[in-house]
């Protein structure tokens, strides 16, 4: 199982999450939201607030992926979606995507969590 644990509290994750689910093979993601329970975060040594910031992956070896990697994950396991994962995957698309996922999570979680 793909272990994906994404922020439920903001909006934009959750559409998105949400469209993840309904178009995912059964039996391959596992789905937790933070927002709801940071048990099993500990399993995994992250911590709430690097959840918090963007989105963390384990795959089916246990390895952790974390931002655009996490997606990249994800993506190769969804029908129609295994060819944006290829193609982010390449050089130089992922590391300048990485860059602006980034920027854009770090962004998000100061708007979200710092500015309240």
């Amino acid at each position: 199982m793909i272990i994906v644990f994404y922020d439920g509290a903001c909006g934009l994750c959750s559409k998105e999450i949400k469209y993840y689910q309904r178009i995912a093979p059964h039996g391959i993601f596992q789905w937790f939201n933070i927002a709801d329970s940071l048990e099993e975060l500990k399993d995994f040594k992250i911590s709430e607030v690097n959840a918090l910031k963007q989105l963390h992956v384990v795959d089916e070896d246990g390895i952790l992926h974390i931002g655009l990697d996490a997606f990249i994950v994800i993506w190769s396991n969804l029908r129609y979606w295994k060819i944006a994962a290829f193609l982010v995957s390449l050089w130089p698309i992922r590391p300048t995507l990485s860059i602006l996922y980034n920027k854009f999570a770090t962004w998000r979680f100061a708007n979200l969590y710092c500015e309240k």
